[in-house]
């Protein structure tokens, strides 16, 4: 790697560090850097999920204060993230890419859509704290399992996905699901390393430089998001869900 290409891997590590904490997306700015300095698709979309994992973590770091109370809730999906990650991975090494990733856009809008009229989607569907806590329990248990299997596979963007889809099934403010996001979002980085690791065409080199940059931008991010209000961070979200998709159509 030259200086440059080093430099602007520092950089885009640093900014999609914090913006995974905050929202999700941050890897569609490194899966691009990686494709542009030179490395395949399969060899791209590995390296990167490994150097967003330690970024993951920091976040949950970072956003301790919204975990307190979600200690069970975290043990119940642990599970269930590591089996959709598991799945993902294997899919993403098995089978060709091309239609998933035509299916990816289309998915974030709904995501965004989701977020956007969480209100009348609630008041349709039935608010949250209207179900019972079994009916609460197995729709967390799908879309955590859906959303790791999304991961496992691609991993830009899955936390969009998994804040949006949470928000209809949880009783819980924002701040409180983006924290649970970053412990998914850590959980999912953990199996794909060990998976890409061990079976995957991973480039260490570049992973060297780009996992200590998220790290850093992702406890950045959390303490952002812990500062957000509500709605401010809800429209945020939205905008970047959009702004990913829209990148998607058009690459």
């Amino acid at each position: 790697m030259t200086f440059w290409e080093i430099l602007a891997l520092l950089g885009g590590g640093l900014t999609a560090g914090a913006v995974n904490a905050i929202a999700g997306g941050g890897s569609l700015i490194t899966f691009p850097l990686l494709v542009a300095i030179g490395l395949p698709g399969v060899a791209a979309n590995v390296s990167n999920a490994l150097s967003v994992a330690p970024g993951y973590l920091a976040s949950v770091v970072g956003s301790r204060p919204d975990l307190v109370g979600q200690e069970r809730r975290i043990r119940s999906i642990i599970p269930t993230i590591v089996a959709g990650a598991l799945c993902g991975s294997g899919l993403l090494l098995l089978t060709p890419r091309s239609v998933f990733d035509f299916v990816v856009p289309f998915l974030l809008l709904l995501a965004a859509g989701m977020m956007a009229f969480q209100g009348r989607l609630r008041s349709l569907a039935g608010h949250p704290r209207d179900n019972s806590p079994r009916k609460s329990f197995l729709f967390v248990q799908l879309v955590v399992f859906l959303c790791g299997l999304y991961g496992g596979y691609f991993n830009a963007a899955m936390g969009l996905l998994l804040i949006a889809a949470l928000s209809l099934v949880l009783d819980e403010p924002l701040r409180r699901i983006g924290a649970l996001k970053n412990v998914f979002s850590a959980v999912v980085g953990v199996t794909t390393v060990v998976t890409y690791s061990v079976f995957g065409p991973v480039n260490w080199a570049v992973v060297g430089v780009l996992g200590p940059a998220t790290v850093v931008g992702g406890f950045a991010g959390a303490k952002i998001a812990r500062r957000l209000p509500s709605e401010v961070l809800r429209w945020t979200i939205v905008g970047f869900a959009v702004v990913v998709a829209v990148v998607l159509f058009v690459t």
